[in-house]
């Protein structure tokens, strides 16, 4: 599943195609994604201009007056912005079109990804409870040490927890565990607040440094220009079981945490 630095590459993508530009229409060539796709898409988002295009967690935001569309790559999802006449493929299953002759085109194999409606003054149900954004001020090591007290659960499950902070996910989580030399099997109320400022440094180093980068590739992601992200070359731990540690030679390691593969160094994590 595309992860918040994918999401946000993909934002900074399409926003100058978009933002200022108003929607001319809107082609669902299905009724739904994950869930039904509202009615107000169709309704109320054509003739609109897009004031902006945000992201919260793995969400894109797509603002109007009077509306906002929300869109979640799900697995497999991709956006692009194409010329309007681009020939339709198997799984384009959303085309908004705009004022400038292209067309934000929603493709996705899988159809884990979504396309919802969020009112103005409101907030969209699964957005609603969620932590922080890892990038801003509001998250930080003292969050992370206040919230984890008492908490028996591993560091790394707590870390992807999206009521701490959203989009902190399983790549990223494992590589910010890494670089702060915290093993990701700790209970998550055993870590100081000496090693949660470190934590919270590295998840933000190592996410904004990703989307300097486009993300991270697995087998379904692309940019919307059609380039691969290239993080993927530089992981330090995820996806290397066996391979040797790049800081110190000891064979990476892993184990499931929260029904999820967590990678590590025996040796460098503590």
């Amino acid at each position: 599943m595309p992860e918040l630095p994918e999401v946000e590459t993909t934002r900074r993508g399409i926003a100058p195609y978009l933002e200022g530009h108003r929607v001319t229409g809107v082609v669902l060539r299905r009724p739904d994604l994950r869930w039904p796709i509202p009615p107000e898409i169709s309704s109320l988002l054509p003739g609109q201009v897009i004031d902006a295009v945000d992201r919260r967690a793995k969400y894109l935001l797509l603002r109007t007056e009077v509306g906002t569309a929300l869109l979640h790559l799900g697995m497999s999802g991709m956006l692009r912005v194409l010329p309007a006449e681009t020939p339709i493929g198997k799984h384009d299953h959303v085309d908004i079109a705009m004022d400038t002759g292209r067309v934000l085109r929603f493709t996705d194999p899988r159809r884990f990804g979504a396309l919802l409606w969020q009112m103005p003054g409101e907030t969209h149900e699964l957005l609603d409870g969620i932590g922080p954004e890892p990038l801003t001020d509001a998250f930080n090591g003292d969050l992370l040490w206040k919230l984890s007290r008492g908490r028996t659960a591993s560091v790394k499950t707590f870390l992807m927890d999206n009521a701490v902070v959203v989009g902190v996910g399983n790549i990223y989580a494992s590589e910010a565990l890494f670089a702060a030399g915290i093993d990701p099997r700790r209970a998550a109320g055993k870590v100081s607040r000496e090693r949660y400022a470190k934590l919270a440094d590295e998840v933000k180093r190592i996410l904004a440094y990703a989307i300097t980068r486009g993300g991270t590739t697995l087998r379904d992601f692309l940019a919307p220009d059609g380039a691969p992200g290239y993080f993927f070359q530089e992981l330090f731990a995820y996806g290397r079981t066996g391979e040797p540690c790049k800081v110190c030679g000891s064979p990476i390691r892993v184990v499931t945490l929260g029904q999820r593969a967590s990678f590590y160094c025996p040796s460098c994590q503590r």
